[in-house]
């Protein structure tokens, strides 16, 4: 899972890799939360300034969470361009993702409505959750208790395959393929000559 998160939630190192057990429709799943890098927009623009190990995690992720701050519109201005950012990594994917709004307990330095994080998860084709991490988890929990039944669905659809292996179609190395054309030529050569002996 990748987060983007404003700038006053650092409480994690960067980069931090969490698992956690859930138990889903009796099933229990494994699930490992990447705590990404802080990202930002490049200077007055919508372009990301990311670190190349938010490549990496968006690239393995089942699913994502975009958190922001209900009190910094910066926060929330960055989602938009992020989710540009991952739909280049996995242009035809159908992953699951959640938009959560925190710090719902600091209404009075409310900077970003209710309604323009319905509208945005909306146009992300995502779930969205306001919620106080700081006055109930039980929000935080039940929205990644969600996201989960969504990836796990996803998946189990899947026959069990992993989403990397069917939506992320890995081209096979055109060096692999030339040394089997290669080998298989050396084979039917040999093969030749020693009929033709």
């Amino acid at each position: 899972f990748v987060t983007a998160t404003d700038s006053n939630d650092v409480t994690f190192p960067p980069g931090a890799l969490y698992s956690r057990k859930f138990t889903i429709d009796g099933e229990q799943i494994s699930l490992q939360v990447q705590d990404t890098p802080f990202v930002s927009l490049e200077d007055d623009t919508d372009s990301i300034c990311c670190q190349e190990q938010i490549n990496r995690s968006i690239y393995w992720a089942d699913g994502f969470v975009f958190v922001y701050s209900i009190t910094d519109y910066e926060s929330y201005r960055v989602i938009r361009p992020l989710y540009q950012h991952i739909r280049k990594i996995h242009p035809n994917a159908n992953i699951p993702l959640l938009l959560m709004a925190n710090k719902g307990d600091l209404l009075r330095a409310r900077q970003v409505s209710s309604k323009e994080g319905l509208q945005l998860a909306s146009e992300l084709g995502g779930t969205y959750y306001e919620v106080s991490a700081r006055e109930n988890c039980e929000g935080v929990h039940e929205a990644f208790q969600q996201l989960c039944q969504e990836v796990s669905r996803m998946i189990g659809s899947c026959n069990g395959e992993k989403r990397r292996g069917l939506h992320l179609v890995r081209p096979k190395s055109p060096n692999m393929q030339d040394l089997k054309r290669r080998l298989k030529q050396a084979l039917t050569s040999k093969g030749k000559s020693a009929t033709t002996l």
